[in-house]
């Protein structure tokens, strides 16, 4: 199954002022299979080392972190002639290995000639715990679920994928129907590359849902695997509530619907555990819609998201078939599921941190805010064909700024305020920002 990112790597591999590469990430989203299809594509052979299971590996950098020692090291443990330009070195679990992680800068310093590439699942949590992090040595991708297009590839509708990519509004127009078919399908299976690869050789949903309730397990064992047990418990009360707080009107996180009674300092470590594992996307709101929108970001104020909409699906419990036969989907929990959907596209699409606004003794709320080069860009989200946006004709008339996007399952469309663009299609985005 081709992801995108394999492009990047491409073009890393040539750069000019290329550093080592870290690749970030949920776990299961597929660094590993990137990174060894990678080699096997660009290299004339790769040394790859798991820090996780290769254990003993670890020891080497508990010398000097020289690179020609490190290099001396891994050929004599792998049996492997490793050449400059030639070889691709992978380092799996990095985190595991704090010294391997420190050894980059050395790397990038004095022998940037080899290449080494990383991954990492968990980095973000052995960061907090106070792992070194060679700042400014290191070149960094996220990669996250399969987008919508690149799942499209996956089932081998290639050509539909190209349309989308090429946006050609008149055909994308055409093809509507099966474009929407294809939308409730990536729904329910989500971007997981697992899920995606089981739907594609099998064709069953039951056996989609099966991979998706073992990913949740997994992510489970994880949390009293790596967290620390006084953390676990919370940990899974944040989880637990997601779907229950999204289905909600008004979406924004409540501790208390978390946890009997809690307060932001009862769960902030668990939420901000959760995300530094890439497993969900909180969204805050904006004080004020304004450029740089961090700058008005409320910390006690977020809406929280999973990294993938087939998981919320699996963890709503929600039925496969009601889905692919009708609209259902886009209706249930007042357009839950197709925000959730259009966050992670922006996010795998864009690389862009989303917001949202919700006005003080007002109804008026924007699903989503991102910054462009040019200022904000305000997004609507609509699960109908509903093309009513009031919120955003009253948000742009009372924030002036370039132009609005609405998705929705209704064909592309451009007003002078406001630019109308088909839920499959969110990553027409990416060349606005």
């Amino acid at each position: 199954m081709e992801r995108f990112a394999m492009d990047r790597l491409a073009e890393w591999k040539v750069s000019k002022n290329r550093k080592p590469l870290i690749i970030g990430g949920a776990r299961q989203v597929g660094k590993t299979w990137l990174l060894k299809e990678f080699g096997r594509r660009y290299f004339t052979n790769t040394v790859y080392i798991n820090f996780d299971r290769d254990r003993s590996v670890a020891a080497l950098f508990d010398g000097g972190l020289e690179p020609e020692r490190i290099i001396r090291g891994l050929r004599v443990y792998t049996g492997t002639d490793i050449k400059p330009e030639e070889t691709l070195i992978i380092f799996d679990e990095v985190q595991e290995a704090p010294r391997a992680l420190a050894s980059l800068k050395y790397f990038c310093e004095d022998a940037p000639e080899y290449m080494i590439a990383s991954a990492g699942s968990l980095l973000g949590v052995a960061l907090h715990e106070g792992t070194s992090f060679p700042v400014g040595k290191v070149d960094r991708i996220e990669l996250y679920p399969m987008t919508f297009r690149e799942f499209l590839n996956a089932i081998g509708q290639k050509d539909l994928a190209d349309i989308i990519a090429e946006q050609d509004q008149q055909m994308i127009s055409m093809l509507r129907d099966r474009l929407m078919d294809y939308l409730r399908q990536y729904y329910v299976i989500g971007g997981m590359p697992e899920a995606v690869k089981t739907y594609r050789d099998t064709q069953d949903f039951s056996k989609v849902r099966e991979v998706q309730e073992g990913l949740l397990d997994f992510y489970r064992e994880d949390f009293s695997k790596h967290a620390d047990p006084r953390l676990t418990e919370r940990l899974n009360q944040v989880w637990d509530s997601i779907p229950m707080q999204l289905a909600k009107e008004n979406r924004k996180f409540i501790f208390g619907q978390a946890r009997q009674g809690a307060r932001a300092k009862d769960l902030d470590l668990a939420i901000q555990w959760l995300s530094d594992c890439g497993l969900i996307h909180p969204v805050h709101n904006l004080t004020v819609p304004k450029y740089p929108l961090k700058s008005y970001s409320q910390m006690d104020a977020f809406k929280i998201y999973l990294l993938d909409v087939g998981l919320l699906m699996a963890m709503e419990d929600v039925s496969p078939a009601a889905v692919i036969s009708g609209n259902q989907v886009f209706t249930e929990a007042r357009g839950a599921m197709t925000e959730q959907f259009v966050l992670q596209q922006i996010i795998a699409e864009t690389g862009k941190k989303p917001y949202y606004f919700s006005a003080q003794n007002s109804r008026m709320e924007i699903d989503f805010i991102i910054q462009s080069s040019n200022g904000i860009i305000p997004i609507e989200v609509k699960a109908e064909e509903n093309l009513r946006a009031k919120s955003l004709r009253v948000f742009c008339e009372k924030y002036p700024h370039e132009y609005a996007v609405r998705f929705s399952m209704s064909d592309y469309r451009e007003q002078d305020w406001m630019i109308n663009v088909p839920l499959y299609e969110v990553e027409w985005l990416k060349d606005k920002v």
